[in-house]
């Protein structure tokens, strides 16, 4: 994310590290993290506007978490318009524990379709579904949203851990490019060969560190 198409704002992005990468659809995603943010924040056309106001971006660092308080982050994905709808968004926790042992802990924030799909007793989210026709190597974006947007708080933060947060973008399934090679020269993959798959973005994390 720079501030303008020059070779100095795009060295500046990528020295902060401001920047996030997909395995193929063009999907925007903002990522922001802080302690003030509040619902309301996701309600906004400007996300950007309340997540430099208000926090850091990907790529940046908090500290010193007020008494009381845990991390809050403000997320919003929308989808490549020639790519299949969203998902659901991911925040990917990283922290060491006191032997320095590295830990990791997926929270699924926000999905397509919350009215109907919830998550099970064992806190997992249904799939999204499956519109892919694989003979033919197509899709539909009947299912899944065009884009998502959430305010999530840390419940499980602890003010003495160092932790890292990052964000998972996830589109629903669509044909892979064994499909398409498949389809356009005429030959039968092997079973084991995947036929689908669901693209996804990654943002550079938001880095946490205890006050001294």
């Amino acid at each position: 994310w720079a501030t303008e198409n020059t070779r100095e704002a795009l060295w500046d992005a990528m020295k902060r590290k401001e920047t996030y990468s997909s395995t193929g659809p063009r999907i925007t995603v903002r990522f922001f993290g802080g302690f003030d943010f509040t619902p309301a924040d996701a309600q906004t056309r400007m996300p950007a506007e309340a997540g430099y106001s208000k926090g850091v971006p990907m790529g940046g660092d908090l500290s010193h978490a007020p008494a009381g308080k845990a991390p809050t982050f403000l997320v919003a994905a929308l989808k490549d318009p020639y790519s299949g709808n969203l998902d659901r968004v991911q925040v990917v926790k990283g922290w060491l524990d006191g032997k320095g042992n590295l830990h990791e802990k997926v929270y699924d924030v926000v999905w397509s379709d919350a009215d109907k799909r919830k998550p099970g007793s064992d806190g997992k989210l249904p799939v999204v579904g499956n519109t892919v026709n694989i003979k033919e190597a197509t899709w539909t974006n009947t299912i899944g949203a065009p884009e998502l947007i959430t305010v999530w708080k840390d419940p499980d933060f602890e003010p003495k851990t160092r932790a890292f947060y990052y964000a998972r973008i996830i589109e629903i399934p669509t044909p892979r490019w064994t499909a398409y090679d498949a389809k356009r020269f005429n030959v039968e993959m092997d079973k084991e060969v995947p036929m689908m798959t669901q693209e996804r973005a990654y943002t550079s994390p938001i880095w946490y560190t205890p006050g001294t």
